[in-house]
């Protein structure tokens, strides 16, 4: 990817799961809204969860350690951290600890939907 085709830093643009949708390249041509705005994924119960709650996105959640949860730590979350490398705990830890400008930030910074696995930042 092309550092000047990414869009500036906007924490709107982080899914409810973590990762950062404003560095994937479907959202980058057009091809999807992000998550917050994707109707569509009304099938995903992250984001579910999160528009039941109010959340912004997982690091707002109360009720368990991230670790511990079961939507956020389904099998399709964990495929899809294996196919990309993606650390979407690490990464909403960083956000819960900095702040959402602050990564989405770090993640244009990067050209990263989000951390990877054994990233140190």
């Amino acid at each position: 990817m092309n550092k000047s085709t990414i869009t500036a830093p906007n924490p709107q643009l982080i899914a409810y799961c973590g990762l950062y949708c404003g560095t994937c390249a479907k959202y980058k041509k057009g091809k999807c809204p992000g998550c917050q705005k994707n109707d569509k994924a009304s099938w995903c119960k992250i984001r579910t969860c999160n528009i039941d709650h109010s959340f912004t996105n997982c690091a707002e959640c109360y009720d368990l350690p991230m670790a511990d949860c079961k939507k956020l730590n389904n099998t399709i979350g964990k495929l899809f951290g294996l196919i990309f490398k993606t650390d979407r705990l690490a990464s909403l830890r960083y956000i819960k600890d900095k702040g959402e400008q602050a990564y989405a930030t770090k993640m244009v910074d990067l050209d990263q939907m989000a951390i990877k696995k054994g990233q140190k930042i």
